[in-house]
């Protein structure tokens, strides 16, 4: 179980690392702006508000490598803990299931396997 849980956290890690790239460096490119559905105009005028909040989900993917990389249980609880928040914040604030399902979900399930353990 524990193995399946490195995975699940392994791939959260890969997905945040995802969203930091489309946040930071392809929020005005033509991929960055079909995957939020942005018009030219609004990406470039809200870049530096995603550029920050790119930052922030690189700070998450940091947490849990060094889960990871430690074997530290409760960093691995505290670093899924914030990005299951964040997703269901996410996905309440823009009324977006989606959000919910692609960050918060797996965050969920790290979170259960890690308690069975």
């Amino acid at each position: 179980m524990s193995l399946i849980a490195n995975i699940l956290i392994a791939i959260v890690a890969l997905l945040h690392a995802w969203f930091l790239t489309l946040e930071m460096f392809l929020w005005t490119k033509p991929l960055g702006r079909k995957v939020f559905r942005l018009s030219p105009e609004f990406a470039e005028a809200s870049k530096k508000l995603a550029m920050n909040q790119g930052l922030y989900n690189g700070f998450l993917v940091a947490g849990l490598v060094w889960g990871l990389l430690a074997n530290d249980f409760h960093v691995k609880i505290f670093f899924l803990a914030c990005v299951f928040v964040a997703g269901v914040y996410g996905g309440w604030s823009l009324s977006n299931r989606k959000v919910f399902f692609v960050q918060a979900f797996p965050a969920l399930i790290a979170l259960i396997l890690l308690h069975l353990h």
